[in-house]
């Protein structure tokens, strides 16, 4: 099952529960996360943590399930809500992400990892394959030898290389992704909403979101936001940001 907790503060966890598995998504699961995180966004998350329970973050696809058109499908959609979606998502990243769970990791913004965790993206060891978009964003977040290793040479990165390469931009566990949860939350949702959206839409060739990054800047610079990030700067108070 997918446990969703409200940590407070607008602040959200989905864990991914299935210990018998190692936390592999089948199509159950990934409904279950998708819909949870749309709730977590309806109910007013401003960042959202996601992470495994146990010792696995995710293993991936459930092989019983993937090779059904309907995963695939289960599968995008979840990922494209992640990066859709106007808020932070950190993935924290207790251990292995392979597969399916290395695109969940890539799908969200930022990543908190621990010494168990690596990626690997094993397909070519199962006659599958992965979309234009996963190999886009691995070499965007990594570079083009990194994501040939990993596609081709089905290699895994270790938690030290990705740490290196910026992926993983933060060491530690759970409490270390909350935490910086807990200061995204208190930063100002206008912007953050811009930059998430301009770096998909700056870094995706196919996508066509000028005029709506233009109105996102518009949006962010005459916000109330604005006029209380002056106020607090003047009164040498921390800001307090409402997104309008």
């Amino acid at each position: 099952m997918i446990v969703s907790t409200d940590l407070g503060e607008q602040l959200w966890q989905l864990s991914i529960d299935r210990h018998d598995r190692r936390n592999a998504l089948d199509i159950d699961h990934l409904d279950q996360l998708h819909d949870q995180f749309a709730a977590a966004l309806h109910a007013g998350a401003r960042c959202v943590v996601v992470t495994g329970e146990g010792t696995t973050f995710s293993a991936g696809a459930d092989l019983d399930s993937v090779y059904d058109d309907t995963f695939t499908t289960a599968l995008y959609r979840t990922l494209g809500a992640i990066t859709d979606a106007p808020v932070p998502v950190i993935a924290a990243m207790n251990g292995p992400a392979v597969g399916a769970g290395a695109q969940l990791a890539i799908a969200c913004d930022l990543r908190v990892g621990g010494d168990r965790a690596f990626f690997t993206i094993p397909t070519a060891r199962n006659g599958l394959a992965v979309d234009s978009w996963t190999i886009r964003r691995l070499a965007l977040l990594t570079n083009g030898a990194v994501a040939r290793n990993l596609l081709i040479g089905a290699a895994t990165l270790t938690v030290d290389l990705a740490r290196q390469l910026g992926l993983i931009g933060r060491a530690g566990g759970l409490d270390e992704a909350i935490a910086w949860g807990r200061d995204i939350v208190s930063m100002a949702p206008l912007s953050l909403a811009h930059s998430k959206r301009a770096l998909e839409v700056l870094l995706e060739p196919d996508v066509d979101g000028a005029a709506e990054l233009e109105n996102l800047f518009d949006e962010c610079w005459a916000s109330d936001d604005v006029a209380e990030g002056r106020l607090a700067r003047t009164e040498g108070r921390t800001p307090v940001f409402e997104g309008k």
